[in-house]
């Protein structure tokens, strides 16, 4: 192994206690998700807004975050590969999240764990905002200082191929991190921004787990064993995303839930009874990567549908579990990981 136990925190479930039964009754039952694409496609113009007729074409709108309940969805400031990848174009992005969704009726931003705790307690959506791929920071740790500033809390340093902090998983060299991506994942670290891993190439995983001294997320990532895709996590990785406290969003892109054949909600069970089989039934959540992808699996096409998805969970899993994972691990997490103010 290539992390060691004792510098594995003490883990308490302040999911279960941080309220001390002052939760408002309003709190949203429905799923945390930790990762969609709805920026990009409002950066690239596929739609044209958040709510109402001008969001056809997004899978996540607001409408279907009240219907599904959302307790809270990340959104992800991805710059597609046909837009060059310039400040300019991610600063759109975020003014795209602060125009389009934090003016939408009962999304609360959520940046830190007072913020996490009203949004909870008001019954209100949480939104966060995260950076998938570090190419338009360009290097920049200030313009990373920026961001934070403007709300970002977490940031995965690639998207599938290289770039100047890293390899992603599809490039063929399979590098690690760069001189300039420690000293990214060392500034996240310092500012209180999470590090996401889905994308890194095998060697940037591990060199960032050797990095960082707090927990990450894979926020839109499932399981090799059960579904051979290189951007799954293999069993080392998820036993030492376990071993940090770190999290799991499993995912519903068709060819990471299933190789062969037509993807159902259900075959996301497989995923999760092989987390658990490795001890991680306290590290799973879900990111969708709605908006990422245009395919969907059967049962699970948009928000809308999330309500049924936590009924069959609950069928098969109980009520106990299933609460954990759709929204208890990932708040759990995010209260001992955000910065407290």
């Amino acid at each position: 192994m290539r992390f060691s136990k004792a510098a594995v925190a003490v883990r308490y479930s302040i999911y279960e206690t941080l309220f001390a039964g002052k939760v408002s009754d309003e709190m949203k039952q429905g799923m945390i998700d930790f990762h969609c694409d709805v920026l990009a496609k409002l950066l690239t113009g596929e739609a044209a807004g958040f709510k109402g007729p001008v969001s056809a074409g997004l899978d996540v709108t607001w409408e279907r975050l009240q219907q599904a309940d959302a307790l809270l969805q990340t959104f992800a400031v991805y710059i597609p590969e046909q837009l060059d990848y310039s400040v300019q174009n991610l600063l759109r992005a975020v003014d795209h999240f602060y125009q389009q969704v934090l003016t939408c009726p009962e999304i609360m931003f959520v940046r830190s764990t007072e913020e996490l705790r009203a949004c909870a307690q008001a019954g209100r959506t949480g939104a966060v905002l995260a950076i998938e791929g570090a190419e338009s920071l360009q290097g920049d740790l200030a313009l990373l200082r920026v961001l934070y500033q403007l709300g970002v809390r977490s940031l995965g340093l690639t998207w599938n191929h290289a770039n100047w902090a890293a390899d992603g998983i599809m490039e063929p060299r399979g590098g690690g991190l760069t001189g300039r991506g420690k000293e990214l994942v060392r500034a996240c670290n310092e500012l209180g921004i999470l590090i996401d891993v889905s994308h890194l190439s095998e060697r940037s995983f591990w060199d960032t787990i050797e990095l960082t001294g707090r927990p990450v997320i894979a926020s839109h990532s499932n399981v090799r064993s059960v579904c051979s895709h290189p951007r799954n996590l293999t069993d080392d990785q998820i036993r030492a995303i376990i071993m940090q406290g770190g999290l799991i969003g499993l995912t519903y892109v068709p060819w990471f839930v299933k190789s062969e054949g037509s993807a159902r909600a259900s075959d996301l069970f497989s995923h999760i009874d092989y987390i658990c089989k490795l001890g991680g039934a306290d590290n799973i959540m879900f990111g969708s990567d709605f908006d990422g992808f245009g395919q969907h699996i059967a049962g699970l096409a948009n928000p809308g549908d999330i309500p049924a998805f936590i009924d069959e969970l609950e069928k098969r899993y109980g009520k106990e579990l299933t609460h954990r994972w759709v929204q208890g691990n990932a708040f759990r997490f995010l209260a001992e990981n955000l910065p407290e103010h």
